[in-house]
């Protein structure tokens, strides 16, 4: 057997291989950190439901400072919209709705990709008292994902590095908030 046959046979199990384990994965997934800011919790709260205000802290919006966007509605509330369109391929085209609030608890908001790629996720925050004046913040992302998102997400181990965006994410609230003293 020639050297170019066994590479070939090498390259197909390798790819047989990833398309079965993707195959495996499960349709959604789903992906969560957490920090402790020393702040009460209604102020976090607070400063959280407004999704203007990620452009301070997200890693994801703070990607491309000329991002073009447009809002929908009233900030804060139900129903707003935050829409997002860059040349960066990285940052791409999207929207986010404010789908729940539990005020004081809870805001979930659906976020639409439209470019590079389509599709949606269920983004959450949680902020839970710790102490009159700690809160503790939980980042919950849930999504779906069809083959090929799962054979993306297996290649390029989209669970640790949307993990870690996640966690710089955090810590920059955390300075944010902290720093408000």
């Amino acid at each position: 057997m020639s050297i170019l046959t066994t590479i070939l046979i090498l390259l197909t199990a390798i790819i047989v291989i990833i398309l079965i384990a993707a195959a495996l994965l499960p349709d959604t997934y789903t992906i969560e950190r957490e920090t402790i800011i020393n702040q009460p919790k209604q102020q976090v709260f607070n400063y959280i439901k407004i999704l203007n205000n990620q452009q301070y802290f997200n890693k994801w919006v703070m990607a491309d400072l000329q991002m073009r966007k447009t809002f929908t509605g009233t900030d804060g509330a139900v129903g707003f919209i935050y829409a997002w369109d860059s040349d960066n391929k990285q940052v791409g085209k999207g929207e986010q709705e404010i789908k729940a609030i539990a005020d004081g608890e809870q805001v979930d908001s659906e976020v639409r990709f439209m470019k590079p790629f389509e599709g949606k996720l269920l983004a959450s925050f949680i902020t839970t008292a710790t102490t009159p004046g700690q809160t503790r913040v939980r980042w919950i992302i849930n999504g779906q994902r069809n083959f090929m998102m799962r054979v993306f997400h297996l290649l390029f181990n989209l669970r640790k590095t949307l993990g870690k965006d996640m966690v710089i994410s955090m810590d920059n609230l955390k300075n944010l908030m902290e720093r408000a003293n």
